[in-house]
C-alpha cells in the first residue's frame, strides 16, 4: 500500500454548452502541469456547465468525451475524473467518469438531483456508489448537491474509504454552506475531502467563486482558492488518516443504518 497519493485540482471557468471549447481548454491545462500528477479532477459537467438541456447536449458512453478522457488519461499517465451529461438506455444522467490510463473506468451517477434548478425533471438519479481504488487508497466519489446529504456519504465498516471526492458547480451565493459542509464531511468521516468547483458566470447568469478545497481528516482546510482559476497538485498522506482514526476512534461508535431507494 502506498502511503501518499497526489491529487490535481483544476478550478476553471467553463464555456457555456460548448464541449469542444471545454475539452480544448482542459487538455491545455492538463498539459501545463509540471508537478507529478496521479489523479486529476475536473468540475461537475465540465464539458457544458450546469445545463438543464440534456436532450441537446448528452453524449453516449462511446462518444467524444469518453474517447477524449481515454486518450488524455493514457497520454498523461493519469486518472482523470469529472462529471458530464450522459445518455444511457434512453435516460439522462449527470455522470462522473473515473478514467484510468489503461482505459478501464468506473461511473457514478449523481444521486441527489438539484430540485431548485429542475435537475430532477431532466435527469435520472443514480442508485449506486462508486468507491474507486488506486495504490491501495479508496476514494468515494460524489457530485455537488450530494454534499448536503451526509447519510449517502457516511463512512461505514462495510464500505470504508480514505478520500471523499466532490465535483461541483456550486454558486457563490451559497458558498458558505459549501465550505462548512466540506469540513463537516471530513470531520464525521475522519477522511480527506477533495472538492473541485468552477469559477466564472454561466449561461443562466449564476456566479461561481470556486473555493475548491482540500480538507484533512481533522477538518482543517489545507487548501482553498476563491474567485480565480487555479491548478493545484497536493500530496495526501495515509498516515494522517491512520493517526486521526487511532487517536479518536469515533467511527467505532457510529450508528448502523441501511439506505433504501
Amino acid at each position: 500500500m502506498n502511503s501518499t497519493l497526489q491529487f490535481t485540482l483544476i478550478q476553471s471557468h467553463l464555456h457555456w454548452e460548448d464541449p469542444e471549447a471545454n475539452l480544448r481548454q482542459f487538455e491545455n491545462k492538463i498539459k501545463s502541469i509540471t508537478d507529478k500528477k496521479e489523479v486529476v479532477v475536473l468540475p461537475e459537467m465540465f464539458t457544458t456547465g450546469f445545463s438543464m438541456h440534456p436532450a441537446a447536449l448528452a453524449e453516449e458512453m462511446n462518444g467524444v468525451t469518453m474517447r477524449w478522457m481515454q486518450r488524455v488519461a493514457a497520454e498523461n499517465k493519469i486518472i482523470l475524473t469529472g462529471s458530464v451529461i450522459m445518455k444511457d438506455q434512453s435516460k439522462y444522467y449527470n455522470r462522473l467518469i473515473w478514467m484510468q490510463p489503461d482505459a478501464q473506468y468506473g461511473v457514478y451517477d449523481k444521486r441527489h438531483l438539484f430540485t431548485l434548478s429542475g435537475e430532477h425533471k431532466e435527469f435520472s438519479p443514480g442508485e449506486k456508489k462508486l468507491i474507486a481504488q488506486v495504490k491501495g487508497w479508496k476514494i468515494c466519489t460524489q457530485i455537488c448537491y450530494d454534499l448536503r446529504f451526509p447519510v449517502w456519504s457516511r463512512q461505514t465498516k462495510e464500505n470504508p474509504y480514505d478520500v471523499l471526492l466532490y465535483v461541483a458547480n456550486w454558486p457563490e451565493r451559497r458558498i458558505h454552506a459549501w465550505k462548512t459542509l466540506l469540513q463537516a464531511r471530513a470531520i464525521e468521516n475522519q477522511c480527506y475531502v477533495v472538492a473541485v468547483n468552477r469559477v466564472g458566470e454561466d449561461g443562466n447568469g449564476l456566479i461561481y467563486s470556486g473555493d475548491s478545497c482540500v480538507v484533512n481528516p481533522m477538518g482543517e482546510v489545507i487548501y482553498c482558492q476563491s474567485q480565480e482559476e487555479d491548478i493545484l497538485t497536493i500530496t495526501l498522506h495515509k498516515e494522517e488518516i491512520t493517526e486521526a482514526r487511532q487517536r479518536f476512534q469515533f467511527l467505532e461508535d457510529a450508528d448502523g443504518f441501511v439506505i433504501t431507494t
